[in-house]
């Protein structure tokens, strides 16, 4: 029971989008079908746990409720992930439910950990989640990240990248305490960034997932996500005095970081609405806000968290 609590006062320190409930039974499918994947809707969790979506144009309008419950949600045309936590034998566990664009349930996971984040790339052919857990040998009493990679076409599933091969400044990097976080994909289904924190430093790396390797482009970026002209990352950034994280935006070919107009703390994984708009999680509603680091924060959708991108069929 104590590494379930310290599992959980981990989540809560870096504030995870997920809420536990030590005494939840993890339902992701409901019992009556909820509705389909709809086409240039934005999807996001609701406060009671429910994914709903709005149209973008009239965010503010009425909602369209799915029936599905998750702690994290995450959605690109034709899958979606919903993430749940619950508790087996005393400690915390993680269900990942991969949905089709019917949200019917196509494959379940059951991992270790407390629910973080979740990603799909832009083709819904690659899923991504990232959960807390404890007891790792070289972090006893401490919290770690495990972050796993679902290929949908070949059914193929990594449930923790720490191997990959990864290269920081100097050569091939070894060593015991290497944690993944907040993968983003690019278009190419191979491509994707993410951050990666070893011997206490954090870097944004580039990964390639057909040659399973991962490089390190800049360090002190958290909780990337790629723009959707593949240009730059909007990530969260360490911050001094009463805030602690700001978000940024980094343009990839410059490594320029321009931070955006948010004066209060952000700990999410933005997403982007489109090349202009980024969207987060703050204080219980979602918020919108440009990208070039312009203009000021936008109430989007109250008592609302993981939002996706508007879906789009390809």
């Amino acid at each position: 029971m104590r590494r379930a609590w310290l599992a959980l006062a981990a989540a809560l320190l870096l504030g995870t989008a997920a809420t536990v409930y030590m005494t939840h039974t993890a339902t992701p499918t409901p019992a009556v079908p909820p509705t389909s994947l709809r086409s240039g809707q934005l999807y996001f969790r609701d406060g009671g746990g429910q994914v709903a979506s709005v149209a973008p144009a009239d965010p503010g309008g009425s909602r369209q409720q799915s029936g599905l419950r998750c702690d994290r949600f995450a959605a690109a045309w034709p899958t979606a992930v919903c993430l749940t936590a619950d508790v087996t034998n005393g400690l915390p566990t993680t269900t990942a439910v991969i949905l089709d664009r019917d949200l019917r349930e196509t494959r379940r996971l059951h991992l270790a950990g407390i629910p973080s984040r979740a990603g799909v790339s832009p083709s819904g052919r690659m899923v991504a989640w990232t959960v807390f857990v404890t007891g790792d040998s070289y972090n006893q009493g401490g919290f770690s990240t495990w972050t796993g990679i679902l290929d949908t076409r070949t059914g193929y599933v990594v449930t923790n990248i720490e191997n990959i091969h990864l290269y920081l400044t100097g050569g091939r990097h070894h060593a015991a305490d290497v944690n993944y976080w907040g993968v983003t994909f690019a278009a190419d289904d191979t491509t994707f960034y993410a951050t990666v924190s070893t011997r206490g430093k954090t870097y944004l790396v580039r990964g390639d997932y057909a040659a399973w390797e991962a490089r390190a482009v800049l360090a002190g970026v958290e909780c990337p996500s790629l723009s959707p002209d593949a240009t730059r990352v909007v990530y969260k950034k360490p911050a001094p005095g009463r805030v602690p994280w700001r978000l940024a935006v980094l343009d990839l070919r410059t490594l320029r970081s321009v931070d955006l107009a948010e004066p209060q703390g952000v700990d999410d994984q933005a997403i982007w609405l489109d090349d202009r708009t980024v969207a987060y999680a703050r204080d219980g509603d979602v918020y919108a806000l440009a990208a070039d680091g312009t203009g000021a924060p936008r109430m989007l959708v109250r008592d609302a968290s993981s939002p996706t991108p508007p879906l789009t069929p390809r």
